[in-house]
């Protein structure tokens, strides 16, 4: 009997998160919801929204601002997005698997105007890894940090 509770509780789970996995004719799918919101839960390791809302306060308001009001409006921005990551990591499985709170938040994660990001300097990355180097950011955690190795 406590065989068959174990099994049935396990093939319940196996086929809730399976049936959650079809893309939908929108083109969302599981995997794009959980990997958006394992995106937005990283935010306050990547400080985008905070870096972004100085650059622009500091435009757009002077920059006395930037470092008091535009932190603390990126560092809003950035609670209400690990919230929202939160949520869609949690609620991945289920559908609607369209982006929510999107009046608020852009769906991909925002960068100041000053910086685009490329990929590190890794080996599956680099074309040039048989010659012993291959290029991309320094240290591209650090703002200012813009030096870049063998770019074309």
């Amino acid at each position: 009997m406590r065989n068959s509770i174990t099994f049935l509780a396990t093939a319940t789970v196996l086929a809730l998160f399976a049936s959650g996995c079809a893309s939908t004719d929108q083109g969302f799918s599981f995997e794009q919801k959980f990997g958006r919101g394992l995106r937005n839960v990283t935010e306050f390791v990547r400080c985008g929204e905070i870096r972004r809302s100085m650059e622009q306060t500091a435009l757009l308001d002077g920059p006395d601002m930037a470092y008091t009001t535009g932190f603390i409006r990126g560092f809003n921005r950035s609670l209400a997005r690990t919230g929202i990551g939160i949520y869609e990591m949690v609620t991945a499985p289920f559908p609607p698997y369209d982006p929510v709170f999107t009046d608020y938040l852009t769906v991909n994660p925002v960068f100041p105007e000053s910086y685009k990001p490329h990929l590190l300097a890794d080996p599956t990355f680099g074309p040039d890894t048989a010659l012993g180097f291959s290029g991309g950011d320094i240290a591209p955690i650090f703002p200012g940090s813009r030096f870049r190795i063998f770019d074309n």
